[in-house]
């Protein structure tokens, strides 16, 4: 199946591309490898669950965040690429989890947007990865995360 197909299969719709709130753009394609800027779980009415897990939120409500944050990773390939067909591999991910000091379970909050990935991407959304805490994020939003892709001939 191709990735708008298993898009369709979950029931999933890519939303609209942010546009960058300062001076970044939100993708950069050198040679075979696009650069995803951080993406955050952008909401269908625009808002974010804000707070840090730990104390704001669980364990399930991040993990559907860091979901909702690959939905714009991909929103965002798709706009840089043309075709989600394009991608050979999910290089690298860095997820950022906005959270308690003592929190320790950033990974599985990560996998929300690893899953997705391998959901609609199958093998080619199998990645290196690492999942760290911040101190706070941008808006107050619980997860932001990165991506570097290896990509094919349009």
């Amino acid at each position: 199946m191709t990735p708008d197909e298993n898009l369709a299969r979950l029931g999933l719709a890519l939303p609209a591309v942010p546009v960058p709130v300062a001076n970044y753009v939100p993708y950069r394609l050198v040679g075979d490898l696009l650069y995803l800027s951080g993406q955050g779980p952008k909401r269908p009415d625009g808002t974010y669950r804000r707070g840090r897990l730990g104390r704001d939120a669980t364990i399930e409500e991040g993990y559907a965040d860091a979901r909702l944050a690959g939905l714009q990773l991909l929103a965002v390939a798709k706009a840089a690429l043309g075709d989600l067909g394009r991608i050979r591999a999910v290089v690298k991910l860095l997820g950022m989890v906005n959270a308690e000091p003592d929190f320790a379970d950033h990974p599985k909050v990560i996998n929300g947007c690893s899953d997705l990935l391998v959901e609609v991407l199958g093998e080619a959304g199998r990645h290196a990865r690492s999942a760290v805490g911040m101190g706070s994020l941008p808006n107050a939003m619980t997860v932001e995360v990165e991506a570097i892709l290896q990509v094919g001939p349009g």
